[in-house]
């Protein structure tokens, strides 16, 4: 079986961007292949955390994880840092990378912009993140379109340690579903529905109650008109309102074109909500009863040991090619 890596920082609420993105893919590919899914805390303190908000926060997305249809059975659910290959390999993969490089990362760019001063892990993470998917020889990573630069870096990366030291790691290739791979803000349809985004009205939040899930979809932004017609580049704005639709519903975007040709936004938006309300709240009932019940600490323990498996093995023979003197 071809091995599958992916990992979500637990910082801010999960978004229905990061279901229909990520998770509902995940859920997917845990049929046929090997997958590795885990929480990435590691790379979430690259930014300051309250250490009661980080801990529950991990806590909330592993649990997420398997109300969205996870299969601890099927999958290896851990968190980073029960594994500490991935901070080792990550400083090993840091000392291959050069400065250049890392500066050129789009989201350092974002993230760093107009501040004085930046964290000096902000700037190397993308290392870290190519240990991640290095570890496990990973055929397949889902990224969004903006995780493609650094999945370019891990190629590069995986390229030249093998280069310097020998064949080692696997160039792996991105994953990327053709519709719904980056849903975008309720409020901005120019930018991704982000759990970061300072105004909660830009994103569903998994966890929103449906009362809070139906004003926010009546508040989204509309074109002006009032067709229903998929058009991302005249009508942004309502794409990604049916691209949502289609995931949630299952039905085709030209389904729901015919649906409401004529009826206008008001009756496709309530319906739209309705939609999503109906997609969250299995999922809301299934997290609850996995908090209240503790399970999730042993499917992480669980988890943490079938990772490291793997991913000490992996180092060991980095370290071995690297020519380090091996206890």
């Amino acid at each position: 079986m071809k091995k599958v890596l992916s990992g979500i920082q637990p910082s801010g609420q999960l978004t229905l961007g990061n279901y229909i993105g990520a998770m509902k893919n995940f859920v997917e590919l845990q049929h046929s292949h090997q997958c590795y899914f885990m929480v990435v805390d590691l790379h979430a303190i690259t930014v300051p955390q309250a250490p009661e908000a980080l801990k529950e926060q991990t806590e909330s997305v592993a649990a997420l994880f398997i109300a969205a249809g996870i299969d601890p059975d099927k999958a290896s659910i851990f968190l980073q840092s029960h594994v500490s290959a991935h901070a080792e390999l990550g400083w090993m993969m840091t000392t291959l990378s050069y400065m250049g490089e890392l500066e050129r990362m789009t989201q350092f760019k974002d993230k760093s912009e107009g501040k004085e001063s930046v964290g000096a892990g902000l700037f190397v993470y993308p290392a870290l993140m190519a240990a991640d998917i290095l570890l496990y020889n990973a055929d397949l990573v889902p990224v969004g379109d903006d995780q493609k630069q650094h999945l370019e870096l891990t190629r590069d990366l995986a390229q030249r340690f093998n280069q310097r030291y020998g064949e080692t790691f696997r160039i792996p290739e991105p994953y990327m579903p053709k519709v719904g791979a980056r849903i975008m803000s309720l409020d901005d349809a120019s930018k991704k529905m982000s759990k970061s985004n300072p105004n909660p009205g830009s994103y569903i939040a998994l966890l929103d109650p449906p009362d809070v899930i139906r004003k926010k979809i009546s508040r989204a932004v509309t074109d002006s008109g009032r067709e229903v017609k998929f058009d991302p580049v005249n009508k942004p704005e309502v794409s990604n309102l049916m691209t949502i639709y289609s995931h949630c519903s299952d039905m085709t975007l030209e389904q729901i074109e015919e649906k409401y040709e004529g009826q206008g936004y008001g009756s496709f938006k309530k319906d739209l909500a309705e939609q999503v309300v109906a997609t969250l709240e299995p999922l809301q009932h299934k997290y609850q009863e996995i908090r209240s019940s503790g399970a999730i600490h042993d499917i992480l323990r669980k988890g943490a040991r079938e990772a490291a498996e793997v991913a000490n093995s992996t180092v060991q023979e980095a370290k071995r090619k690297m020519g380090f003197l091996l206890p």
